[in-house]
């Protein structure tokens, strides 16, 4: 079972290096959509878990507690899709998804047998949260491995400035999940 597990990954992997394009470099991210990454993160990184582990019933636990949560944030994630792609704003998200979980898992068989044991865990964190919003805050302080850089807004606009707002984009690499 983990040998055809093992396989799927390495498959899928490869497969994921052929699809992913970056993230919009022309569209910076809010702190809502930056928050949604880092939901997305998090909820990839238990279904990699999950499955490698064999706790799906511990993944299904977490998705229908912060059921609300996750929608809302899934909403974030297409909002900026469609802000940053357009009309190829589905395929860019599915990209996302799609090498968000390779590098997940390739990080997982990276680390072999130490995996499940180092990582279980995740799970007990997650579901000992007071209320349903405090996964996102949980998220944005983990380093969850993600497949691209994301750009982030800020204000430039000074207290006596005149005119239309102005956006400054500076780089912030995602956060990498290690243990």
């Amino acid at each position: 079972m983990r040998q055809s597990l093992f396989r799927l990954m390495v498959a899928s992997l490869a497969a994921g290096q052929l699809l992913a394009a970056p993230l919009a470099q022309a569209e910076c991210a809010r702190p809502m959509d930056k928050s949604a990454f880092d939901v997305a993160g998090m909820k990839s990184e238990l279904m990699v878990v999950a499955l490698t582990c064999d706790v799906r019933d511990k993944y299904n636990d977490f998705v229908a507690r912060y059921q609300p949560t996750l929608r809302a944030q899934e909403h974030n994630l297409d909002s900026y899709f469609h802000r940053a792609y357009g009309r190829r704003a589905q395929k860019e998200h599915d990209d996302y998804i799609t090498l968000l979980a390779n590098v997940q898992s390739e990080t997982g068989i990276k680390q072999g047998t130490l995996f499940c044991r180092e990582n279980i865990g995740l799970f007990d964190e997650v579901l000992a949260l007071p209320k349903s919003a405090d996964i996102v805050s949980y998220a944005g302080s983990k380093a969850f491995v993600q497949p691209a850089t994301l750009t982030t807004c800020s204000d430039t606009r000074g207290p006596v400035e005149r005119g239309p707002r102005r956006a400054r984009v500076r780089k912030v690499s995602m956060k990498t999940h290690q243990h």
